[in-house]
């Protein structure tokens, strides 16, 4: 039997004041303080850990069941969860953020990327992913509250389909402005992120991605949007996301993002109110 070694590789900073997410700070065109946009990046880190944690005990449960029903089975699939942060001297300080915390549901590994830009240091954190063994990487940020166990389970299940497949192929999610919140691709793939976050032509995220696929005649399988939260206006959306998981929870089976939920509520944003416009259609002709 063949082991598949599938990692979900986590793009995540240390929740430090002042370097991150200040488009929602008054340090840019935000609202909040430095401060309060460190605390809700940390409870997104810690929301979408446990989210991809709680993905991966699933899809392991299915493989037993798989491997019980089948005595044929000829690929055995293993889940690994790696974060990558950058630079070098955080990884001791995201071991420790992790281990404050108390006790996770598994375990994970660290690692720091490298490089003159994001480009770079993405292929590092790929690169170093394959020198460990892995044979898919699905690749994410960790300012994605409303990701659900399902995005993870399908972006494996997608990426599976490919994995059989000559020369490999990429899947992908978009996110709400151009760009790309899942990214990932089999081993066997020649695909890389060099020239998609630093794009000479002025591409934004998705199309880049997409015009390197293309050029390499790669299949590029789709994934659902998730949207992430860079500015005041992908916040807002986010809140209306978030309540409504930790709501749809209750009835589903959905692990909620529920410190970000809770944060949301203590900066005073359970409810977003929309000014009334008459930015629509003509409805004279319906309505009488």
């Amino acid at each position: 039997m063949r082991e598949r070694k599938n990692v979900i590789l986590l793009f995540s900073k240390v929740p430090e004041v002042g370097l991150v997410k200040t488009r929602l700070t008054t340090l840019k065109d935000g609202f909040f303080t430095p401060e309060t946009a460190s605390i809700l990046y940390h409870c997104m880190l810690f929301d979408v850990v446990e989210i991809i944690m709680a993905a991966l005990t699933d899809l392991e449960a299915e493989q037993i069941a798989r491997d019980s029903a089948d005595g044929n089975s000829t690929i055995r699939d293993t889940y690994e969860l790696v974060i990558s942060t950058t630079p070098a001297s955080n990884v001791e300080a995201m071991r420790k953020l992790f281990s404050d915390a108390g006790t996770w549901p598994r375990e994970f590994d660290i690692i720091a990327d490298e490089g003159a830009n994001f480009d770079e240091h993405y292929n590092h954190a790929f690169a170093q992913c394959w020198e460990r063994g892995a044979d898919c990487i699905l690749s994410m940020g960790a300012d994605m509250p409303a990701l659900t166990k399902a995005d993870v389970k399908l972006g494996f299940a997608q990426l599976h389909k490919l994995d059989n497949v000559p020369g490999g192929g990429i899947v992908l999610a978009p996110d709400q402005e151009m760009g790309v919140s899942v990214i990932g691709w089999t081993r066997e793939t020649d695909f890389s992120h060099t020239g998609v976050f630093y794009n000479k032509d002025g591409l934004t995220v998705l199309p880049a991605y997409i015009k390197k696929a293309r050029e390499r005649e790669l299949p590029a399988l789709w994934l659902p949007p998730i949207p992430d939260i860079d500015t005041m206006q992908d916040f807002f959306h986010n809140v209306t996301l978030v309540h409504a998981l930790q709501y749809c929870a209750e009835y589903d089976d959905i692990c909620p993002p529920w410190r970000t939920a809770n944060a949301f509520d203590e900066m005073g944003y359970h409810d977003v109110i929309v000014a009334p416009n008459n930015l629509f259609d003509p409805r004279e002709h319906i309505d009488g």
